[in-house]
């Protein structure tokens, strides 16, 4: 049997050559929504010039860029194709690029893939999650801050709603925005309005993700306690009674504040207010009603509360 050898003429063999180096490409993860390119570039290693004809892909989420046909490439020339990954849904995917030529290896294909992530969106973070005012005062307040944080995006806090008047944020200015990454502290205010443990919701509503948050609200009311001011005095003679007088800065002015001629040398103020500062001065009346001047002056200091 006679063996027939075929040998192609060796100008024919580096004829239109269409490489690319390298011809496979992996995106990693690509949020969806989001794109990401990648430039192959294509070299005609032959000595004839050669002519991309058409291109095709087998995955939509895998996009050109511009590359307008046909291309044109003489010997040892380069172009370059922008190839997108636009993923649409969750999960890794892969896809096929392919160009027809009138090369020598007339149909190039090329490897891709990618991994498309879930859209992140934006949450709030509320810190500390709840909030106990404990004891305060009746007629009072206290103030508590809470920390909130803005992270996958910024937030835009819309309104923020408290069920129980006795909890309140001064200050708060709405609409409210959070760079990602950011945070601010708010103050919330509890001010009981009678004896007794209160509670409340702080509701706020966003933007977010994880909107509406709640912050639980407590605190414990107590009543204020009583205080009064005993004064006692030396007797003075010839005299039918004294009259007590009262001020809020030292050296007076005074006012009076017992209704009535008081007959002894003693006196109690039921009638002071917690944490403030008064002045009292004496003075002695006679059978024909003529007072004496001032006595000397006593500071007393009331506790708050």
């Amino acid at each position: 049997m006679a063996l027939f050898l075929s040998v192609w003429p060796l100008s024919h063999a580096a004829a239109q050559q269409l490489r690319c180096n390298p011809c496979d490409h992996g995106y990693g993860r690509v949020q969806i929504g989001d794109s990401k390119q990648y430039i192959f570039r294509l070299t005609n290693t032959g000595n004839r010039t050669l002519h991309i004809l058409s291109k095709r892909k087998n995955n939509k989420a895998f996009l050109f860029g511009n590359f307008p046909l046909p291309v044109t490439l003489r010997p040892g020339k380069s172009t370059q194709l922008t190839i997108k990954f636009k993923p649409l849904a969750a999960g890794k995917t892969t896809g096929t690029i392919t160009l027809i030529s009138n090369a020598l290896n007339p149909k190039l294909t090329l490897r891709v893939w990618g991994t498309g992530g879930a859209v992140q969106s934006a949450t709030l973070g509320v810190s500390p999650s709840s909030l106990d005012f404990g004891k305060v005062v009746v007629g009072s307040h206290a103030s508590l801050r809470l920390t909130l944080s803005a992270s996958k995006g910024s937030v835009t806090i819309s309104s923020a709603r408290v069920n129980s008047s006795e909890f309140t944020l001064p200050g708060l200015g709405l609409p409210l925005t959070i760079a990602a990454g950011q945070n601010i502290q708010v103050a919330v205010r509890f001010s009981p309005n009678a004896s007794g443990r209160a509670s409340g919701k702080l509701s706020l509503s966003s933007n977010a993700d994880n909107s509406p948050n709640t912050v639980p609200l407590t605190g414990v009311g107590v009543a204020a306690k009583a205080h009064s001011t005993a004064l006692s005095w030396d007797p003075s003679k010839a005299v039918i009674g004294y009259n007590v007088y009262r001020g809020r800065t030292k050296g007076g002015p005074y006012k009076k504040i017992n209704p009535v001629l008081e007959a002894s040398t003693n006196y109690t103020d039921r009638t002071v207010t917690a944490g403030a500062t008064y002045y009292y001065v004496v003075t002695a009346v006679d059978a024909e009603e003529r007072e004496s001047s001032y006595s000397n002056e006593v500071r007393v200091v009331i506790p708050s509360p």
